[in-house]
């Protein structure tokens, strides 16, 4: 926004000095298109600057993919997730996704990447993570939210890492969903607003 402010002072000088001299009048072919190009790119950051301001900050949030797989009727569905992901990231969230090494063979009976998984959220890669075999997901989910300062959407109150991870006992660290009446639904209230329901 500053640079197309510069801009349009700057062509807007231009053209005051070539209007201001017969010297400089050759000026007014550079000058008054770049006014008229500066005045276009203003309005169009000042568009954005406004729409922005009234959504939330963009912040991390880390989904527990796993979980989050079988919200809809208890079989588990990459569909889940990716409706998880698509809300939140309209609420103004960038979401993490990780998910337990299982997950591809639960959800198509073979085993899928971080890679794969990342084309089927259409996320880049580095926000999924697929752990390792026979790692639990739970302590990367929660190690990773701690390192960002984000909240965990999941039902599980991951209660067996709570002397590692004391912070899930916290309101509003570890934030439960599901589907109601075929609507998916967040268990928090963004800053006061109300936002149940995605």
């Amino acid at each position: 926004m500053i640079v197309s402010v510069l801009l349009f002072l700057v062509s807007l000088i231009g053209a005051a000095i070539a209007m201001s001299s017969p010297v400089w009048s050759d000026l007014i072919l550079l000058a008054g298109p770049s006014v008229i190009a500066s005045i276009f790119i203003l309005f169009a950051e000042a568009r954005k600057w406004i729409n922005a301001k009234g959504r939330l900050p963009s912040r991390s949030i880390v989904i527990d993919g796993s979980n989050v797989m079988y919200w809809h009727d208890g079989t588990p569905r990459i569909e889940c997730v990716q409706e998880a992901v698509r809300c939140l990231a309209e609420l103004g969230f960038r979401p993490g996704v990780m998910f337990d090494a299982n997950a591809g063979h639960l959800l198509a009976g073979t085993y899928r990447s971080a890679k794969a998984m990342s084309k089927l959220l259409d996320l880049p890669l580095e926000s999924v993570m697929v752990v390792p075999k026979g790692s639990p997901a739970d302590p990367y989910i929660l190690k990773a939210a701690r390192e960002m300062g984000a909240p965990v959407i999941s039902n599980d109150r991951f209660r067996e890492w709570a002397r590692d991870y004391p912070e899930v006992a916290e309101p509003g660290h570890v934030v439960g969903g599901g589907y109601r009446q075929g609507r998916l639904w967040f268990d928090f209230d963004l800053e006061g607003k109300g936002l149940r329901a995605a």
